[in-house]
């Protein structure tokens, strides 16, 4: 899957078009535009660490591998400065597009990983609790269940063979469920912080997109420019042309 960086009009205008959709529906729209010659199904189709691999990828492309976050002490409440790189986040992946099996005695369960379009389904429904979004999810990507060479049901299926199942899943694709492990340095607790690249990702956007249509307007203010023409410009060429205006 070819990925290209995107240029500050095209994020400009994913930022825009992605404002009132979904937080799965601003990943698909993110990847659609850098990922041109894939088709939205396909991408919709990845798996959610798969997905989100391309999301790190594409986000690089955008800002450099360094990224910069907060994380609150799960103990004392401290604040926590955190650095890291791209590759720090990067789980090896499998690529592969066949079923997994599970097979506990008398059961064999086959199964798919969960994808964009079972994250958009489960979020239907505010009043819906975590243990039915996972019954849900399960019900979605089970293929195939047997006992003792018989077709079943997933109600059939005892909590120890699901809870296989959603273990699973998760050692498949470890990049859906990035964990930063932490230590406080100010009660040395340790503990983990969840990593979502499409929120954080998101964030850097719309920060990234205010300070540039601020830009923007400055400049076209002070020199009659077309927005077209500043966007086209380059990073320093803008600063260049801001300090002039500040004097």
């Amino acid at each position: 899957m070819t990925m290209r960086a995107l240029s500050a009009s095209e994020l400009l205008e994913v930022r825009e078009r992605g404002g009132s959709q979904t937080p799965v529906g601003r990943a698909l729209l993110l990847l659609a535009a850098a990922c041109p010659e894939t088709s939205p199904e396909e991408l919709a189709q990845l798996s959610v660490g798969q997905r989100d691999a391309r999301l790190l990828k594409l986000r690089e492309l955008t800002f450099g591998p360094r990224l910069h976050s907060l994380a609150t002490c799960a103990a004392c409440r401290e604040q926590l400065e955190l650095s890291f790189t791209s590759a720090d986040l990067l789980f090896p992946s499998d690529e592969s597009t066949e079923p997994l099996v599970l097979r506990i005695a008398p059961f064999e369960v086959r199964f798919r990983l969960p994808d964009s379009l079972d994250l958009a389904a489960i979020s239907v429904g505010e009043n819906r609790d975590a243990g039915a979004a996972r019954q849900l999810l399960l019900e979605r990507c089970l293929l195939s269940i047997e006992r003792a060479g018989e077709q079943a049901r997933i109600a059939d299926l005892p909590p120890l063979v699901l809870e296989a199942i959603v273990e699973r899943m998760a050692e498949a694709d470890p990049q859906a469920d990035v964990q930063i492990a932490l230590t406080c340095p100010q009660c040395a607790a340790r503990f983990q912080a969840p990593f979502d690249i499409e929120s954080f990702f998101w964030n850097e956007i719309s920060a990234w997109a205010e300070r540039l249509l601020n830009e923007v307007h400055i400049l076209a203010s002070s020199y009659g420019w077309r927005e077209a023409d500043i966007l086209n410009m380059s990073s320093w060429r803008r600063h260049f042309y801001l300090g002039l205006i500040n004097g």
